[in-house]
């Protein structure tokens, strides 16, 4: 499994940070205090909610297309299943990124400001500026480069997909495909459709292109080696994660 190395670039002083994992939920959250008792509860709430679903929907895990649900599926299953079905891909690559936002919305009763990453997958809720490096495998690009967030740009969900890191399932071979939108669960689907697209650099046009047509995107960023890809409305700004100067990630 690759180390999630990129939660150590993170700007500790003004929030709190603390892990949260149940089973295949791994949360790393940042708040005005350390609320893991909470939010562990909330994991295991959705986390049970969809594998009950599942239990009763075998299809809804391992379909590679959207899929309809029923009037009575929890409020989870219909958040990622309409994400899916706007980005065009299985309903489970929206899990990361509903499950960071679901978590994350109701931890904001308790905190101003939340920040929520799921395996690369971010649900965040700011009063400040913040800036999110983008971790990108091999790619000399990776820890470089940050998007720059503006607090009222927030809620917002900033998802990566990638074929070269992690478990994931992708038919690319992106370094990193990083999607920005209100909806944290289709920022994930929408990463893991462009991602599919991007087998090299010949690619980032087509996979712009369709980033644009699924709609309500903020922006996308696509990396492959040293070449990257941008289009949408976003702040992207120098960082430095290697040395000892500002930490890049929030």
């Amino acid at each position: 499994m690759e180390p999630r190395t990129y939660r150590h670039w993170v700007e500790r002083r003004d929030l709190t940070s603390f892990t949260v994992t149940f089973k295949e939920t791994d949360l790393h959250i940042l708040a005005a205090s350390n609320l893991s008792q909470k939010a562990l509860r909330l994991a295991q709430k959705y986390r049970r909610a969809l594998e009950e679903y599942i239990t009763r929907e075998p299809a809804f895990l391992t379909s590679l297309e959207p899929l309809p649900v029923s009037g009575q599926a929890p409020r989870i299953v219909k958040e990622m299943a309409a994400a899916a079905r706007q980005a065009g891909v299985g309903p489970m690559a929206a899990v990361a990124g509903a499950i960071a936002e679901a978590v994350g919305k109701e931890l904001l009763r308790f905190s101003p400001e939340i920040i929520v990453e799921n395996g690369g997958d971010i649900f965040m809720k700011s009063r400040k500026r913040r800036t999110a490096g983008i971790y990108a495998g091999q790619s000399p690009l990776s820890g470089k480069i940050g998007i720059r967030i503006e607090p009222e740009d927030t809620p917002l969900g900033i998802c990566t997909s990638s074929g070269t890191v992690g478990p994931s399932l992708s038919y690319g071979k992106a370094d990193a495909v990083v999607i920005l939108a209100r909806s944290a669960a289709l920022a994930d689907a929408a990463a893991t459709a462009v991602a599919n697209i991007i087998r090299n650099e010949n690619d980032f046009d087509t996979g712009i292109e369709y980033a644009k047509s699924i709609g309500d995107i903020n922006g996308v960023i696509i990396i492959k080696g040293t070449r990257m890809g941008v289009w949408g409305e976003m702040q992207l700004c120098p960082v430095d994660t290697a040395g000892s100067g500002t930490p890049a990630t929030f």
